[in-house]
């Protein structure tokens, strides 16, 4: 998989953030070499978020992500500027571009208070720098660089900045550090109604690759081959992994004695949140009539008559609990940020979900002290097998 076609997930993100016409599209276009968004002299040319997945060296693959200015105080303005702060929560780094004739106002020093309380690293960009000398930046700690994004001064330094602030936070690999090499890995895939035409889903796609890159060998099989596959490599596979939602049909085939997790627990190891996952998936078993469950994905995709998150999932937590709950669902961006009102959440394994992103779901609802798990761990749950779906990560 080349730089160009890594997973949005796993691409640094990086947020530009400013009031209005300080230069923030001028200063993309600058860093990329490419006229990519749009700039006009009218205050507000940027009216939401706008992502943008390039190359760019030496930081490697990102996103950039073109935000509202903050100063928009036009009818629209609230809104813009509220879908702007949720892109903080996504950002890897943040950038806050000031005019350098300017210099910082409440709203920066605003903004450069959020991102050290959400702990994002952040650099203060004085632009326009050919046109006034670029102020000293007012907050310690936040380092800050003079550039011209009509020029092109520093701008490649700028780039260089950016790349030392960022630091790859992953927990622990996908699936590599469990395997040694030669090890045969058993993968489940069940290719359903639910399943993309002529295409594996991401989260299957990359944990192939870590097996690979382990130097390990992957094998892959639909249900039906599970019992011959059994049979005839039982003896030699290290690890199964399975689509989360067929863990009571593949739990009975595999014996106890060869270890079996799924995608999606990989995944909550991979974004850091596994520990809390695990202890909030024990929160069904408190079910009552009338409680409300969120459930959750990170991506919005088309669903179909069977559909896990909307269909299977509620269907198995009724039948677990016994109980009359109420589920209500969200998707994409569109995560509540009160979340009191429900007794559990349970996320999907947010493999488009950058780990900044997900940590601040599960820190949302932690702070709000709500338990929130996701899909694999909650399924393994309801089929009796939690404990030995999260053995082989322990």
């Amino acid at each position: 998989m080349g730089m160009n076609d890594t997973p949005l997930a796993n691409r640094v993100h990086i947020g530009i953030f400013g009031r209005r016409n300080a230069g923030k599209s001028s200063l993309i276009n600058a860093i990329t070499g490419q006229d990519l968004a749009i700039v006009s002299a009218v205050k507000g040319t940027t009216t939401d978020p706008v992502f943008k997945t390039m190359e760019i060296l030496p930081i490697g693959p990102v996103v950039l992500i073109d935000t509202a200015g903050t100063d928009d105080d036009s009818e629209l303005g609230a809104l813009r500027v509220s879908k702007t702060r949720q892109v903080i929560n996504k950002s890897d780094v943040a950038v806050l571009v000031v005019d350098a004739a300017e210099g910082l106002n409440s709203d920066d020093r605003d903004l450069l208070a959020l991102f050290q309380a959400k702990n994002i690293p952040a650099v203060v960009v004085f632009n326009k720098s050919d046109l006034a000398p670029a102020p000293a930046p007012a907050v310690a700690g936040v380092p800050a660089i003079a550039v011209s994004a009509r020029s092109g001064e520093n701008i490649h330094a700028l780039k260089e900045l950016i790349a030392t602030l960022h630091k790859q936070e992953h927990s622990a690999p996908l699936v590599a550090d469990l395997l040694q090499p030669q090890d045969l890995v058993l993968l489940v895939i069940p290719v359903d109604a639910a399943a993309p035409k002529g295409r594996l889903i991401l989260p299957q796609q990359q944990v192939m690759r870590d097996i690979l890159d382990a130097d390990a060998v992957a094998m892959a099989c639909q249900l039906p081959a599970l019992p011959d596959i059994m049979r005839r490599y039982g003896q030699d596979i290290r690890l199964v992994i399975t689509d989360s939602q067929a863990f009571a049909e593949v739990g009975t085939v595999v014996p106890d004695d060869i270890p079996l997790t799924s995608f999606s627990i990989l995944f909550a190891r991979y974004k850091g949140i596994l520990p809390a996952a695990i202890a909030a998936a024990k929160a069904i078993e408190a079910l009552a009539d009338g409680d409300r469950v969120l459930i959750s994905e990170g991506c919005t995709h088309h669903r179909q008559c069977d559909d896990i998150g909307t269909v299977k999932i509620p269907r198995w937590l009724k039948q677990f609990s016994g109980k009359n709950i109420v589920i209500e669902t969200s998707s994409g961006t569109q995560f509540p940020e009160d979340l009191r009102p429900y007794k559990v959440i349970i996320h999907c394994g947010s493999c488009m979900l950058n780990e900044r992103e997900v940590r601040y779901r599960y820190q949302c609802a932690a702070d709000q002290g709500v338990p929130m798990t996701n899909y694999g761990l909650v399924i393994a749950h309801v089929n009796g097998i939690l404990q030995r779906a999260i053995k082989p990560l322990a």
